[in-house]
């Protein structure tokens, strides 16, 4: 029997089965639901952006373009926000791990704030590669880098500067020594090269590096060169080496276009650097004119204004989300290649491409504001071109460079796209070497400051060595630029000029630890480092050396004074950058010989006598005075100094110098003469203000009355004709300087304003045998006039060098035939050259390599052992003569260190002596230290007028083993002895007049001649 049991409503299988197909249906509409729900959201999705595909690499490929578009409206530099001080604590991005912080304690801190006038007495604090205080150190902090082992310096009072900043420097690709394979500066193969970049050429082991930080300088922008209208791009290098010794480790700033994965970039778009030249020297290497190079110029820029165009109107359509119009625009402008590569769907959206062009992008750049333009320009006509190319294409100019015309046309300067002004990058003496120099003027930077025009000094190293920079500044503060500018033209103006001035050119928290010591004020002639911080790091000296330190006076502690020089910078702009040096100038007076001169207030008064300098008084030490101010009285007459006045404390003249024309008593008497009426008074008085009285100086080395413009073959006496016989005409009289000669040229006259009374000067020749130098006065109208040729054969000039395009043995062989010739010819030789041979005239050897200098003192001996005749001979030049000194000096060879302050620009001259602060000596007091009998020379026909300078540096660096009259005798007396002048008769050599100083400083300016010769005194 079955026993059926009632089932609840709902259970069973039956129930099962329904609840199974509910679920079903239920997850069906459900499905749907969702389906439909998503296809909404993806309708909503396409209208709201414009059919963005969700294909994941067009998505980023169209980020990656609107991310390229927004940043071309992106400033380059430091934004307005950046502020230093943050990097206090942030350091250096260049900062080296496990540098030790340093304090520098009792220092007079130029920190190149306020436009250059903030000046701080106190400490400053370095650490991280970065300035972390200046002036009162807090405690906290100093204690805080105690434990990182902080070192600390007493400055004992002396200056710090920042680093030297040199904004025109081909240093690294014009490198050194001058070797072929090491030339990397100009390329010769277009006039248009804005792709090329100098890092590319960046030699790593030039030594010019340690030399130039030697100097001082810690930052350099390296430019290719001016044979190109546009040569390429630059960039910004620190000159300390690094441990990776590679050239991008140097960078500063490198721009996001480098591949630098090694190297941190900023928080914001770097700077690019570009140079440009116009005017002579692309014009000389292209066979071009002016006209071509403005075209060249304009048609470039125009290529670049294409590209940016196409890049602007793109980055339109990415950021209107016009993807379709850029790829109609794809489809339009895809070239022939692209087409065929095309598939039949057309181009897809990975296919669009930023426009751009390799090499055009950084010209590009330059249109977007981006680049820092560096343009080579002389010339109004020039700087007008570039003025109006500003404005025709909208960018700007960062820094005119050589711009030797540029303080004459001010106003221009201003138009500069977009209304402001560029900073001028200057030489301070080096002028004339072309016709578009030829205006250049020492007073341009005080000109262009006082129009608030920035001034920039650099070197255009190698053409001058940048380890001298600050000598350009020293130039230019004399000349009239406020000492302030001066500094701030090789820090903090060019540091501004390569848009690096919020990291370097000053002290303050935050800026890099670029830093130098120096053992007196920077703008005393002959200052020098004492140690170099470059990124907090110490660069002179070792572990087993330290840095060479100089003694030097107090007084070189402060800022010279300086002469005031506003009448003559208004005449260089008064006449265009060439006024009138003659004796027809305005203001210029000749006293004759019945005129009595007296000049009052003379501290030091020097006099050749028996060959020699001699103190005849310096009173700069005493505070005594007399009558007349600070020093004493000199009478002069016709241009004789009959009379000098007696000490008012009754002591006599040193060694009661015997050159004078009248006793004591006779003195005593003309000097009564004064009368407090000035129309009764028999005498002119002038007034020298603590003045001096010195020899006239001489020049050697350079050209001056044979060449006026070294590249303008119509202004020169021109080169020896090479083929003429070495062995025939030469051997006898030879070429003669003196035929040559060419009066008042504008160098020559600069050098006798400068007190440089006499220039010796030998043939130009590319030859051994130069010919015979003269010897003639700088102030002579020419060559008839009274004194005018001082001595006509100064002695027989050879040139021996191992750059040349015959060997050393056969030059030597040469020199040995020249000189033996006369052994073998019967009849006695006449002539220049035989009275080398008799040893009456010596023989002037231009020659650099020891070696070869060795080998010439063989010859020497050689000579006087067969002919019992001493064989007078000089080297000139001699820049290794330190490694045979004793030789040197045991033969009697007189020594003109042409160089003085050398550098290895010659490929056989290696072992060049490198001075203070690196070695105790310097070329001219090693010799001197070993006895050789030391002349000194200067090869530059425009740097004649620095001889005064040049002694000085030599003085002052001297650690006191040159006297003052020593140091004149280096470039009179000495000179003359050792290049055979002879004066005629009973001569007594010029004498200049200094004010306000002595020969030897940047506070003093020549204020006449006295010259016994011609009869009459000169007051300029």
């Amino acid at each position: 029997m079955v026993n059926h049991q009632a089932r609840p409503k709902n259970s069973g299988w039956r129930a099962k089965e329904w609840n199974s197909r509910e679920f079903a249906y239920r997850l069906a509409l459900t499905t749907v639901r969702i389906l439909f729900v998503c296809h909404f959201i993806y309708q909503v999705h396409h209208f709201l952006n414009a059919g963005e595909p969700n294909d994941i690499r067009v998505q980023a490929h169209r980020e990656a373009l609107r991310t390229r578009c927004a940043s071309l409206h992106t400033p380059a530099g430091p934004p307005d926000s950046f502020n230093p001080i943050t990097r206090r604590l942030k350091g250096n991005d260049r900062f080296v791990p496990g540098t030790n912080p340093v304090l520098f304690k009792n220092a007079k801190i130029w920190t190149g704030g306020r436009n250059g006038t903030e000046m701080v007495l106190g400490d400053l604090l370095i650490a991280k590669g970065v300035v972390q205080s200046v002036g009162s150190v807090p405690q906290n902090l100093i204690k805080a880098h105690e434990l990182e082992g902080m070192e600390v310096v007493d400055v004992q009072g002396k200056w710090i500067t920042p680093g030297l900043v040199d904004l025109h420097s081909h240093i690294g690709v014009g490198s050194a020594p001058a070797l072929t394979g090491a030339a990397d500066t100009n390329s010769h193969n277009a006039p248009i090269l804005p792709w090329l970049r100098s890092i590319d050429g960046l030699n790593t082991h030039d030594d010019a590096y340690e030399l130039a930080v030697a100097g001082g300088v810690t930052t350099a922008q390296v430019l290719p060169g001016s044979a190109n209208n546009i040569g390429g791009q630059s960039f910004v290098i620190k000159l300390r080496p690094t441990d990776e010794k590679s050239v991008i480790s140097k960078l500063v700033e490198p721009p996001a276009t480098l591949a630098a994965p090694n190297v941190t970039q900023p928080d914001w778009i770097a700077w690019r650097h570009m140079k440009h030249a116009c005017g002579e020297n692309p014009k000389r290497r292209y066979s071009q004119t002016r006209m071509d190079g403005v075209w060249n110029f304009r048609n470039a820029y125009n290529q670049a204004k294409i590209i940016k165009k196409q890049q602007d109107d793109f980055c339109e359509k990415v950021e209107k989300n016009d993807w379709e119009g850029l790829m109609d625009s794809v489809n339009d402008e895809v070239d022939i290649e692209k087409k065929k590569k095309k598939s039949k769907k057309g181009t897809s959206e990975e296919d669009i491409a930023f426009p751009e062009d390799i090499q055009w992008e950084a010209l590009v750049d330059v249109l977007r504001g981006r680049v820092k333009l560096s343009v080579h320009c002389y010339e109004a006509t020039d700087l007008d071109g570039m003025v109006r190319l500003t404005n025709e294409f909208k960018f700007p100019i960062a820094s005119f460079h050589h711009a030797g015309e540029t303080y004459l046309v001010p106003s221009l300067l201003k138009k500069v796209y977009p209304g402001k002004a560029p900073a001028i990058a200057l030489f301070a003496s080096n002028f004339r070497k072309k016709r578009e120099a030829y205006r250049g003027s020492e007073f341009a930077p005080a000109v262009l400051a006082q129009e608030g025009i920035p001034v920039v000094m650099k070197s255009d190293h190698p053409v001058v060595n940048s380890r001298y920079l600050l000598f350009e500044a020293q130039q230019a503060h004399y000349y009239g630029l406020s000492a302030n500018l001066a500094l701030a033209s090789v820090t903090t103006t060019p540091a501004d000029a390569a848009g690096l001035g919020h990291r370097v050119g000053k002290l303050a928290e935050g800026y890099d630890a670029d830093l130098v010591l120096w053992d007196s004020h920077p703008l005393q002639l002959g200052a020098t480092p004492t140690q170099v911080y470059i990124d907090g790091i110490a660069q002179i000296g070792s572990s087993s050396s330290s840095p060479v330190a100089l003694e030097k006076p107090e007084q070189y502690q402060d800022l010279p004074k300086v002469p005031d020089f506003t009448k003559e910078a208004e005449e260089a702009v008064k006449w265009d950058g060439v006024p009138p040096l003659v004796r027809a100038r305005e203001g210029w007076k000749v006293y004759g010989p019945d005129d009595n001169v007296v000049f009052h207030g003379i501290k030091s008064a020097y006099m050749r006598e028996d060959e020699k300098v001699k103190k005849i008084w310096d009173d700069a030490d005493l505070e005594d005075k007399n009558a007349h101010g600070v020093g004493r009285s000199v009478v002069v007459q016709g241009g004789v100094i009959v009379c000098i006045e007696e000490w008012s404390k009754g002591r006599e003249l040193k060694e009661g110098w015997n050159a004078l024309s009248v006793s004591q008593s006779e003195c005593k008497r003309m000097l009564s003469k004064q009368s407090s009426d000035p129309g009764e008074d028999p005498f002119t008085h002038i007034y020298l203000k603590g003045g001096s009285i010195a020899p006239g100086l001489s020049s050697y080395g350079s050209p001056l009355g044979l060449v006026e413009i070294s590249l303008e073959p119509l202004t020169n006496d021109g080169v020896v004709d090479g083929t003429m016989s070495v062995l025939g005409d030469v051997s006898r009289d030879g070429v003669r300087a003196v035929d040559g000669l060419a009066f008042e040229g504008r160098s020559a006259l600069l050098a006798y304003l400068s007190g440089v009374t006499t220039g010796i000067t030998a043939p130009v020749a590319k030859q051994l045998v130069q010919g015979l130098g003269v010897a003639f006065n700088l102030g002579a109208a020419h060559a008839l006039e009274t004194g005018a040729i001082v001595h006509r054969e100064a002695g027989m000039h050879v040139t021996l060098s191992m750059g040349s395009s015959t060997s050393v043995s056969s030059q030597m062989g040469a020199l040995r035939e020249l000189l033996f010739l006369g052994d073998r010819e019967k009849e006695e030789t006449k002539g220049s050259w035989d009275a080398v041979r008799r040893g009456l005239k010596p023989l002037v050897i231009t020659v650099q390599s020891a070696d070869v200098m060795a080998s010439l003192l063989v010859l020497k001996q050689e000579y006087e052992e067969r002919t019992g005749i001493t064989l007078k001979m000089t080297f000139a030049g001699a820049a290794e003569a330190h490694l045979i000194k004793e030789a040197i000096a045991k033969a009697g060879v007189w020594v003109i260190v042409t160089e003085a302050r050398s550098y290895p620009v010659i490929d056989d001259t290696l072992a060049r002596m490198r001075g203070p602060p690196l070695e105790q000596h310097t070329l001219v007091t090693s010799l001197i230290d070993a006895g050789v009998n030391v002349a000194i020379g200067l090869l530059d026909e425009a740097y004649a007028r620095n001889t005064r300078f040049e002694i000085g540096w030599i003085l002052r660096n001297s650690n006191g083993n040159i006297s003052q009259a020593e140091a004149l005798a280096l470039a009179s007396v000495n000179l003359e002895q050792a290049l055979g002048v002879q004066r005629v008769g009973d001569f007594r050599p010029d004498y200049v007049l200094y004010e306000g100083g002595g020969a030897f400083d940047t506070e003093s300016r020549v204020l006449g001649i006295v010259s016994e010769e011609k009869g009459w005194t000169e007051i300029f």
